[in-house]
């Protein structure tokens, strides 16, 4: 029997996940009487969300008064995406995000005149207290809510009902979370943003000092691992077809191409941990003969952020000068 409730439900989660591309999320079911979780946190792939056994509990538990919220989820660090809390500022703040080049990938209406927008400012994680910087810049300049810029801020599934009292309409009901706009993608200002926000946070040599992400686990979530180190290694790859690296040298050392990626990837207010996981998941063979992964890779943000202090890169020039004698290709 065709369920309308369910099936329109399923649009809506569906737009707002093919939108906010990512290997799992967090649901959160917070019950609005009494302010309790709903027992247990769930992590789900995008596929498990839109299962229609999966979306018909939610949509009980959301009957039963719980307001369901969403995080794409990257465990201690921030996914890459901002939530913006637009409370109160109309719609036209959107349109002038997009000129600023703070594209929303998703905006929702979760009541009347009632908005949250997500931004995508990296396809790898970032760390906390970058990402909470970011999300304070963007709730100063659109007049955002303050108090949902924290790096792991939640936001609401579109499809549900809003179960705030003061949200309902004339009629009594409780409004539903709707998709005003959704569009994969990065903001276009968005490493502008990552930028801005090291850069109040410290010097190149603090941000070494960030913990970094540990290895990834051989669990069942390995194919989401996979989709994520894809990512990466395509970052990397560029890099090394902006440097021209296998076009000057076959058979490069890759300790020093490792550094030199890091080096540029620092320079343009890419955060360490967020470096390390592109060097940790493009770099070739990683981790190659290295018995200590982690140690080398702050060894290698240490290294190249103490050069780009002293002078933005010192040792380019003189390794490809030696080691171009010997290796570069005929011309």
């Amino acid at each position: 029997m065709f369920d309308r409730g369910l099936n329109l439900t399923l649009q809506a989660i569906r737009r707002q996940l093919t939108a906010m591309p990512h290997y799992l999320y967090l649901i959160r079911l917070i019950h609005h009487q009494t302010k309790r979780a709903f027992p247990g946190e769930r992590l789900w792939t995008a596929a498990q969300l839109v299962h229609p056994a999966t979306v018909r509990f939610l949509r009980v538990r959301n009957r039963e008064g719980c307001d369901v919220y969403i995080q794409p989820f990257a465990e201690e660090r921030n996914p890459g995406y901002i939530l913006v809390d637009l409370d109160l500022t109309g719609p036209a703040v959107v349109e002038t995000m997009r000129s600023n080049g703070h594209d929303p990938c998703v905006v929702l209406q979760t009541s009347h005149g009632n908005l949250q927008a997500w931004v995508q400012v990296s396809v790898t994680p970032i760390e906390p207290a970058v990402a909470s910087r970011v999300g304070k810049q963007l709730a100063d300049v659109y007049g955002a809510d303050p108090a949902s810029t924290d790096w792991r801020h939640l936001g609401r599934l579109a499809g549900f009902t809003n179960q705030k009292p003061q949200r309902r309409n004339w009629r009594g009901h409780s409004p539903w979370v709707k998709v005003l706009h959704a569009r994969a993608g990065l903001a276009a200002q968005g490493a502008a943003l990552l930028e801005a926000a090291a850069h109040h946070l410290g010097s190149p040599s603090n941000l070494a000092q960030f913990p970094l992400p540990p290895l990834p686990a051989a669990t069942h979530t390995n194919a989401a691992v996979t989709t994520a180190t894809a990512a990466t290694a395509r970052i990397y790859a560029s890099w090394l077809h902006r440097l021209r690296i296998l076009e000057r040298f076959p058979q490069p050392d890759w300790s020093i191409a490792d550094k030199w990626i890091a080096k540029e990837l620092l320079q343009r207010g890419t955060p360490a941990p967020q470096v390390a996981t592109i060097l940790r998941g493009g770099s070739p063979g990683f981790p190659r003969q290295h018995s200590h992964p982690d140690d080398y890779l702050r060894r290698t943000l240490a290294c190249a952020a103490r050069e780009l202090e002293a002078s933005p890169f010192p040792g380019r020039d003189l390794f490809l000068h030696n080691y171009g004698q010997t290796h570069a290709p005929g011309s």
